[in-house]
């Protein structure tokens, strides 16, 4: 069954996802409390993810000024997210969706060949769990941070 497309000003897809350390996280964890921004990304130490995700870490005041957490997501284990998160020092935290089910309710997902591999996506969720901000590919972080900015 084809999932249907996300648009901003939806309400933004519940998960629940495990971190590199087995913590788990929550959407509505975040409710009323704190903006989300999540950049699901192919794979981990490859040079795309590892450009933008160390872009996300070289801008991480500008996040955490704007009460944004960030959390990378795709389908490596733990102990990949770790080794990624080590060798480049993220302070952000990256989740385990091992199954791809949460890539796939954010549209995040597309077929290639005989598997079905994450789309470099980024998704901004308000604190009242609506999607503010959706893009496919490497968008700069100025870019998701005003249109985070502006729906406040």
């Amino acid at each position: 069954m084809p999932i249907a497309p996300l648009e901003t000003g939806m309400k933004a897809p519940n998960f629940r996802l495990k971190d590199q350390n087995g913590r788990e996280i929550n959407l509505s964890d975040f409710k009323g409390k704190q903006s989300l921004v999540l950049i699901f990304y192919p794979g981990d130490l490859t040079p795309g993810c590892t450009m933008q995700l160390c872009a996300v870490r070289d801008d991480w005041s500008k996040f955490r000024a704007n009460e944004i957490m960030v959390f990378g997501v795709n389908h490596a284990d733990g102990e990949s997210h770790k080794k990624f998160i080590k060798k480049y020092t993220f302070p952000f935290p990256l989740l385990i969706d091992a199954g791809k089910k949460v890539s796939a309710r954010y549209g995040a997902t597309k077929p290639m060949f005989k598997a079905t591999v994450i789309k470099r996506s980024v998704v901004g969720i308000d604190k009242q769990g609506i999607i503010r901000y959706l893009k496919l590919g490497m968008p700069k972080n100025s870019e998701i941070l005003k249109a985070m900015q502006e729906k406040k």
